[in-house]
């Protein structure tokens, strides 16, 4: 075999996940069909099927390349006492969320339908809990002493779940506009804010001062 043969096949799998990232964005990933789906890509659905054989493996894929790239976001974070590095984490896990909102907008009918998901997603949320917990009990202070850790459990949990369901929130404040690809920085930068405002009262003078809303590019 060639190796253009060889990479054809692959180049055809990619092509098929990236438009159907962009439809599942769209249009929600329970509004798209596989039948759809081909028809959009003008391949027949026996092709798609060769490569994803149900609508179910077309999201684990998906997925996947959502967990590589959660990866990625957080090794770019650097160390848990950068504070710096903690300001910039928020907007990149908004962002990443953004970019794969099919997977936020849909979480709780997803994780019904996708038993493999729910085992998935509960690791991804373990990780991102864990990175903004170190953050949390390294640059946190209450009463001039740094954080309790039960405290900072319960402030890193909430950010969390700030993260997890804002592009749910924002869905609801305006459900025909909210998600379209123009309102991306929008919906981040407002994210972002929020998130900061929980941590604000936890931060030391010199902190606010270093990350005081507009200090940095979100």
């Amino acid at each position: 075999m060639t190796d253009r043969a060889k990479k054809a096949p692959r180049r055809t799998a990619e092509r098929i996940l990236d438009h159907t990232l962009v439809l599942f964005n769209r249009y929600g990933e329970p509004n798209v069909s596989t039948n759809a789906l081909a028809a959009e890509l003008g391949i027949s659905p026996g092709n798609l099927y060769y490569h994803y054989p149900a609508k179910e493996a077309l999201v684990n894929a998906l997925v996947g390349r959502y967990e590589q790239a959660l990866a990625g976001a957080l090794a770019a974070a650097g160390p848990a006492d950068d504070a710096e590095g903690a300001w910039l984490l928020v907007p990149a896990l908004l962002r990443l969320a953004w970019d794969y909102r099919f997977i936020f907008r849909d979480l709780n009918d997803l994780l019904t339908r996708n038993r493999q998901l729910e085992t998935r997603c509960q690791a991804a949320l373990a990780l991102q809990q864990a990175a903004v917990r170190e953050r949390v009990a390294r640059l946190c202070i209450l009463d001039g002493a740094p954080i309790r850790p039960e405290d900072a459990d319960a402030l890193a949990t909430s950010i969390i779940v700030l993260l997890t369901y804002w592009l749910s929130y924002e869905y609801v404040r305006d459900p025909r506009r909210a998600l379209e690809p123009d309102n991306a920085d929008a919906a981040v930068r407002r994210g972002t804010r929020q998130a900061m405002a929980l941590l604000w009262p936890y931060l030391s003078a010199e902190r606010r001062l270093q990350l005081r809303p507009g200090s940095r590019d979100t």
